[in-house]
């Protein structure tokens, strides 16, 4: 039995969204979807610019597509026919039908949900979420942003025609301009009647749109910005091109400090003027996805402040533009595509055992109650507080409850008129649900899934080898894969018939996906472990890295500490310079550790940073 990979929607618009432009006025129409009942919203709008700059934003987020996309090269063939080249003509139109078929498969598959437009009793929202499956944004428009507002509550979708970012971004500020949102527009007499459209949904994009959001309720590090440390990050960006890895943007956090950005692979710093940071540790994160931070620069004018949450390595990184009357909620997360290489991500942002009826019972109260906090949820819930986040999450995987990152809250919101099977969303793939039973997760099929070998490559990355025995197939195989210093993987193998036939260019085989599951959940593990003196007992081969910068100076000291059996190496001196080495031999595992976890407490009191949280 063939299991449905595509969610089928129907949209019906009684007209298309557009933007109406008279002598003295200027009126948004906005279209949207009529199958969810009256929903709709408005009113004269008090800052057209920006009204105009945050909508224009938001679609240029929903359009952006950083997709490799091969080159049409059927000019390129033309001429060398001209030219009387080797190239005939019945070449030229096997081109050509090739790529007319390829363009119609890449327009299939880019058929996804239109924006998402919530109407509550205090502001009106709007989510996206790009073409690669990169970005999430979520708008927030208050109330005092409109005069006269009107208002019918309830959430559905947004026509976006390819014609109406251009004709948002083309609104004369110095007129009035007024929001029209509302599902039965009257249709133009310029415009046609509108037959319903249906969409079949990817479940991949579904579940990236859905776990991002999710990943918005886990605990965070937070620090927070000042416009023109934004504008400072964007100018650096834009002048300058990294032509080799890596490509991270990395935050140095010290409670009591400002934070600090760092450009790699140049190492520019930049001091932040946003206020100190107040976490409990002091931490480095490495975060990717830094050239879609681009989006950002049209709100430079009406930001007020800048908040980042930043979850940890291989998560989303969610930023926040407060611009009083409007806010724009970023979640960047590091890949496109829900590419094999965030495997491990998605895998920690699955909410873990919920009790029955506790999901229920909380989406009630917000029904009933409006938006809440997590500390007012977790008050009349009657359960832990890992219970009722994991029930949140899960709430918030079947799009009926959304979490308002902005303001702390927990809002309820309908993504579709029924709620999404989180099991349908659970595996990007089915060679993604094997590997998963591979792990032993349940259902037919388990395995077994041993880490053999996980090296430290100085510059490189990690190189992890594992075996991985398949029931199935009654034979073992073993994968091994290079996890470089961006997070991405490469130079990968395994013996198994899908993997010697097309390597990576259908995907990952199962054992792969395997390992890269198997991979993560050590470490999530051994950071759990290495807190407890029974836990440190355990480790045999690890390597952190610490990391300090002189205040005058500004230079940064980096230690690397090895622990591997009886032998702890060290390695230190400035980042981008050379290093000096030195290798400790002992007659125990026990005291090579004792000499280990010794040098990391002297590093931690000298005042160095256990840069762990920014490695992948």
């Amino acid at each position: 039995m063939t299991t449905a990979t595509r969610h089928p929607v129907e949209l019906r618009y009684a007209t298309a969204s557009d933007v109406e432009a008279a002598p003295d006025a200027s009126r948004v129409l906005l279209a949207l979807e009529g199958s969810r009942g009256t929903v709709g919203v408005r009113g004269r709008v008090r800052d057209a610019a920006l009204f105009r700059d945050v909508l224009a934003a938001t679609f240029g987020i929903l359009a952006s597509d950083l997709r490799y996309r091969g080159k049409d090269r059927t000019a390129y063939l033309a001429y060398l026919m001209k030219q009387g080249k080797r190239a005939s003509a019945q070449i030229w139109e096997a081109q050509k039908a090739f790529l007319d078929n390829a363009l119609e498969g890449e327009e299939k598959k880019d058929a996804v949900l239109d924006p998402v437009l919530t109407v509550d009793p205090d502001s009106v929202s709007l989510e996206v979420f790009s073409r690669d499956e990169s970005a999430y944004a979520r708008l927030s428009l208050d109330n005092a942003l409109f005069e006269g507002r009107e208002a019918a509550h309830g959430s559905t979708f947004l026509d976006v025609p390819p014609e109406l970012p251009a004709r948002v971004d083309r609104l004369r500020t110095y007129m009035p301009v007024s929001l029209e949102a509302h599902v039965a527009l009257p249709a133009r007499p310029s415009q046609p009647g509108r037959e319903p459209r249906n969409v079949e949904v990817p479940h991949a994009w579904l579940r990236g749109f859905l776990q991002v959001q999710s990943a918005a309720t886990l605990p965070a590090s937070t620090c927070r910005l000042a416009p023109i440390d934004l504008y400072n990050l964007l100018f650096a960006l834009r002048t300058r091109k990294a032509k080799k890895a890596p490509r991270a943007l990395r935050f140095e956090l010290v409670p009591g400090a400002p934070p600090r950005l760092v450009l790699e692979p140049w190492e520019l710093v930049l001091e932040c003027h946003g206020g100190t940071y107040t976490g409990s540790a002091p931490a480095v994160v490495r975060t990717f996805g830094r050239q879609r931070l681009a989006a950002l620069a049209r709100l430079l004018p009406h930001a007020h402040s800048v908040r980042v949450q930043l979850l940890g390595p291989g998560l989303p990184v969610f930023w926040v533009i407060d611009m009083g009357a409007a806010t724009l909620t970023l979640g960047l997360t590091g890949w496109t595509e829900s590419g094999w290489s965030s495997a491990a991500a998605f895998d920690a942002l699955m909410p873990r055992a919920v009790p029955d009826g506790l999901a229920e019972k909380l989406r009630g109260r917000l029904l009933a109650e409006g938006p809440l906090s997590f500390d007012t949820l977790v008050a009349g819930a009657g359960a832990p507080k890992e219970s009722v986040r994991a029930a949140l999450q899960l709430e918030c995987l079947r799009g009926r409850v959304l979490f308002d990152l902005a303001r702390g809250e927990y809002r309820p919101r309908e993504l579709m008129a029924a709620p999404v099977d989180e099991a349908v969303i659970r595996y990007g793939s089915e060679r993604e649900a094997r590997a998963h039973r591979l792990l032993g997760d349940g259902g037919p099929g388990a395995g077994e899934v041993k880490l053999t070998k996980v090296h430290e490559v100085v510059g490189e990355g990690t190189r992890i080898h594992g075996e991985v025995v398949d029931r199935e197939a009654v034979r073992s195989f073993f994968p091994s894969f290079m996890l470089d210093v961006e997070g991405r993987l490469k130079d990968a193998s395994c013996g198994c018939p899908h993997h010697r036939r097309s390597g990576l260019r259908e995907g990952p085989c199962e054992h792969l996906l395997a390992l890269r599951l198997a991979y993560g959940r050590r470490r999530a593990e051994e950071e759990a472990l290495r807190k407890t003196p029974e836990g440190r007992k355990l480790i045999r081969a690890e390597t952190r890295s610490y990391v300090r910068r002189d205040a005058e100076s500004g230079l940064e000291t980096v230690y690397r500490v090895s622990l591997d059996g009886q032998v702890v190496a060290v390695e230190w001196g400035p980042r981008t310079g050379e290093s000096r080495h030195q290798r400790l031999w002992f007659d125990t595992d026990t005291e090579a550790r004792t000499a280990y976890f010794a040098r990391l407490e002297k590093l931690a009191a000298d005042g160095y940073i256990d840069a762990a949280s920014a490695l992948v």
